[in-house]
């Protein structure tokens, strides 16, 4: 679940044809190593003695002070640890090219395939699903949509070596604007996954997952896990990557603890107008209402496409991926929901770029917001509540 744009490392995934499909990964180019990585290979999956590398031994010291390990086991783990080059190639930005495009990114994760899958998943977990929905009050089609999405329900799980893949991001993290603190990031997670593996009694090589670190079938980075996951289906441990139901019950709980509210609507369509609209104009439900389809949206493809010159709504997308406008100001940006919406509660602008046809708006409340923690894209958001839905309407026709 690390928070990068999906869209872009999974086409570069299967342009190189990685290891999640048993395909020899491309030779990475051969590059001289840096003066700050002693001793880095340049082929994939070598070892590395990471215990010279700089900044390790400072690592070292801190997990020592800090966890009360021993230096001695972690210089050991150190030296088992390999260097997986496919790692950084991956987190490399893409070049620039064409423009993001909703509908084709959708049409990816919102498909017969996937929706077949979804519907038997959701069969076989039946009795989970409506556990969690009961228990956290988050919607069954929202957590098979998370899960459908991540990893076509436990279909493309990873198998990286998940030490090696987050050390490696830790301590040799691609050349980016931001690279300090995503390699402070990839630490943090070092550290967690330590922790994790000593407190579940299992050895962290044994931890599979992508080449972020990201685990199972709902793809929780380690530290995540230990914060967010539970154990759902009673046996006295939190198996992400062979429990679906603990993935489940840790999907929801993930959503509650990161603001979602039970019974609460999701997201509304919504048109911007070339001007201003007059004041009362926005069209109100009651307090509390779910008009807009109930607690989900009508089908994307039936969203309201337009190009609008009015500039004043810019000022109101997606200021902090929160829901922080009323209705009213919403409005006074020319910004109007198509069908009315619930009279006391905030909403933020979602604006979903169709490349060089006309882009979609929608208002997200709350709900929305809460699923773009999990990653911060409207794309992946919209894409879970798309294909969610689009798994209960199928199911429900079979049945």
């Amino acid at each position: 679940m690390e928070t990068r744009t999906r869209i872009r490392t999974i086409a570069r995934l299967l342009a190189c044809a990685t290891l999640c499909f048993g395909v020899t990964a491309v030779p990475a180019q051969t590059t001289a190593p840096r003066a700050t990585r002693p001793g880095a290979p340049d082929t994939v999956g070598e070892f590395a003695n990471f215990t010279q590398w700089q900044g390790v031994s400072a690592f070292i010291d801190q997990m020592v002070a800090r966890d009360g390990f021993s230096r001695q086991e972690l210089e050991a783990i150190m030296r088992q640890t390999q260097y997986v080059d496919s790692a950084i190639q991956l987190m490399k930005p893409a070049p620039a090219g064409r423009p993001k495009n909703w509908r084709a990114y959708r049409a990816r994760f919102v498909e017969p395939i996937r929706i077949n899958a979804g519907v038997a998943f959701w069969d076989r977990n039946a009795e989970a699903l409506t556990r969690a929905e009961a228990q956290y009050g988050v919607p069954a089609e929202i957590i098979v949509g998370i899960i459908g999405v991540e990893t076509v329900y436990g279909r493309n799980t990873g198998n990286f070596r998940v030490m090696d893949a987050i050390t490696t991001l830790a301590f040799a993290y691609p050349d980016t604007p931001n690279r300090e603190a995503r390699m402070a990031y990839f630490r943090k997670e070092l550290e967690n996954t330590l922790l994790f593996a000593r407190e579940s009694g299992i050895d962290p090589f044994s931890l599979l997952g992508s080449y972020a670190g990201a685990i199972g079938w709902a793809q929780f980075m380690p530290g995540s896990i230990r914060q967010f996951a539970v154990d759902y289906d009673g046996d006295h441990k939190i198996d992400l990557r062979n429990s679906p139901v603990d993935a489940i019950g840790s999907v929801a709980n993930f959503l509650v603890q990161h603001g979602w509210k039970s019974g609460e609507p999701i997201v509304f369509p919504a048109t911007i107008s070339a001007a201003s609209p007059p004041a009362g104009a926005v069209m109100l439900a009651a307090p509390g209402g779910t008009s807009g389809g109930g607690a989900l949206p009508v089908a994307a493809t039936n969203a309201i496409t337009n190009t609008v010159t009015n500039p004043a709504w810019q000022q109101f997308i997606a200021q902090s991926l929160e829901a922080n406008y009323t209705p009213e100001e919403l409005a006074s940006g020319g910004i109007l929901p198509v069908t009315p919406l619930p009279s006391n509660m905030r909403f933020g602008l979602v604006d979903l770029q169709n490349g060089n046809e006309p882009a979609e708006y929608w208002l997200g409340a709350n709900n929305f917001f809460a699923i773009t923690q999990y990653n911060r894209s409207f794309f992946y958001a919209m894409s879970v509540v798309d294909l969610g839905r689009a798994v209960r309407v199928a199911r429900s026709r079979v049945q």
